[in-house]
């Protein structure tokens, strides 16, 4: 039986080790530089995003990361799901979209008016499992990002 729940700082070794599992799917495992006590501080100690944990018979197979964004023309809070992951051999049972649909009725508990996150444009499948979920892309949007030292940059007036 699927279940999801909160995660604890004691399934950060476990969440490491899906995320460099999705990095490695999508092509960007050099990316990956969090470490076990990054992930338990931004976590658990600042509180900044919040983890779950899909597990059949107390295995983890899902997890799903992600913190509240805000949207000034609605004038209320949004959920955005950072990374959803779902173990390959546990993929096509529904347990990617038990978890999206949790999230979706915790944005509406929490009168959340959004419930957003980005798809890399190659996953074709995963961008037909969301528009036959009913979600929408947005293509008018631009996503805009500062690496490190960009910002550093920046913020020194270079």
């Amino acid at each position: 039986m699927f279940k999801i729940r909160r995660a604890s700082p004691q399934d950060i070794p476990t969440f490491l080790d899906f995320t460099r599992a999705l990095a490695d799917f999508e092509e960007m495992s050099h990316m990956v530089v969090a470490s076990e006590e990054d992930l338990n501080y931004w976590l658990f100690e600042k509180k900044t995003a919040h983890l779950l944990i899909g597990e059949v018979d107390g295995r983890p197979v899902a997890t799903a990361l992600y913190f509240y964004n805000f949207s000034t023309f609605e004038g209320r809070a949004g959920i955005y799901l950072e990374d959803l992951i779902v173990l390959p051999e546990h993929r096509g049972q529904g347990y990617g979209t038990a978890m999206l649909r949790y999230l979706a009725q915790l944005a509406l508990n929490e009168g959340c008016g959004r419930f957003e996150w980005i798809c890399l444009d190659w996953n074709e499948k995963a961008i037909s499992i969301y528009e036959g979920l009913g979600a929408k892309a947005l293509p008018e949007w631009l996503l805009f990002r500062m690496d490190e030292e960009t910002m550093r940059d920046f913020a020194q007036g270079l």
